[in-house]
């Protein structure tokens, strides 16, 4: 069935503003709706092209349009802003909205299932705990440095900050041991708060089939894995592996003009946390240890040979989310280049 109607929904919590709008652009309605209202209004409307911008909530009611018989489109916001006429208010928004979603050449976002957003929520619910534990360990450390006592960075040098707290002939306060210690114990807390949830995503990971064709990639872990089946969209919306590259931030940044290219460092603009994660699956094969898995001659071997660490792992992790890309599209395994060579 032909829809006739685009429908832009500028999204809160208690307030939603409509601004509908036929194929062609010419003005339907405006409309200014509770949320109960807003379902109501969507309920008896016939089946429309309903456009809203990806934010928190956008997924939720994507679902929820889809079950009422609507085609939903989700935009970026960024993509959203160059259509805003003068000043900005819930009924611009919503008009800059339709606007942006009926240009032929936009790109629109896939909405998200409920498993998806679970296991992004358990995910970001780990990162959360990493950083307050960060914040954690250098409290101590600046509460030691007061004291002359210099500590490195890293989770690994807490049992370096506990020899020298437990110290019998140490010249620190007994107030600001007390202060010390409760800090200790609240990182402790939250160590084995991150390792239930470490353990939970590496089940999840086992589960399915695509994280366990991930994680045979070199340098693709549990955590990437997930990430992926969190945040990335279905790799049929990408038309190459450059494509899912570029969307994860891992290509040069272009600032070419008059017909003279010129390339400049990454991007960044893309998903932060697959794009951080395969960097770091990509610094671990390039340290000693995982230097020893690299053939002699390979791609890779000749690239440590001549170019830097850190450019070197860029590279690296571009081809790892090309990897990933092709094996999510192909539905196989990940075999070792050289054995693809042999055979």
């Amino acid at each position: 069935m032909t829809k006739d109607t685009m429908i832009g929904v500028d999204l809160a919590k208690s307030v939603f503003q409509l601004h509908g709008a036929s194929m062609t652009g010419d003005v339907r309605f405006k409309k200014k709706l509770s949320r109960d209202g807003f379902l109501k209004f969507m309920t008896g409307k016939a089946p429309a092209v309903v456009v809203m911008e990806a934010c928190g909530s956008a997924h939720y009611w994507a679902r929820e349009m889809v079950r009422l018989g609507h085609e939903v489109r989700l935009i970026a916001p960024q993509y959203v802003k160059p259509f805003l006429k003068r000043q900005k208010n819930d009924a611009a928004d919503a008009e800059a909205i339709v606007i942006a979603a009926q240009r032929p050449e936009m790109r629109f976002v896939e909405p998200k299932s409920p498993e998806q957003q679970s296991r992004g929520i358990l995910f970001r619910a780990r990162e959360r705990l990493v950083h307050q534990r960060t914040e954690l360990v250098n409290a101590v450390r600046a509460c030691l440095y007061e004291y002359g006592h210099v500590v490195p960075q890293g989770i690994h040098q807490i049992n370096r900050i506990e020899e020298i707290l437990n110290e019998p002939n140490s010249d620190l306060p007994d107030l600001m041991r007390e202060e010390c210690q409760d800090l200790l114990k609240q990182i402790a807390e939250k160590t084995a708060r991150i390792d239930a949830r470490t353990h939970k995503i590496k089940a999840l990971a086992e589960e399915t089939d695509v994280a366990r064709r991930l994680q045979t990639i070199p340098g693709v872990g549990p955590l990437t894995a997930l990430a992926v089946e969190a945040f990335a969209p279905p790799m049929e919306s990408f038309e190459c592996g450059r494509d899912f590259s570029a969307w994860l931030g891992l290509v040069p940044r272009q600032f070419s003009s008059g017909g003279k290219e010129r390339l400049g460092k990454i991007s960044k603009a893309g998903q932060s946390d697959i794009r951080r994660l395969l960097i770091i699956g990509a610094m671990s094969r390039l340290n000693w240890l995982g230097r020893k898995s690299v053939p002699e001659g390979s791609w890779l071997a000749r690239m440590m040979a001549r170019k830097p660490r850190m450019l070197v792992a860029i590279a690296l992790a571009n081809k790892m989310a090309r990897t990933i890309w092709a094996l999510l599209t192909k539905n196989e395994e990940y075999r070792v280049p050289a054995q693809v060579a042999a055979s």
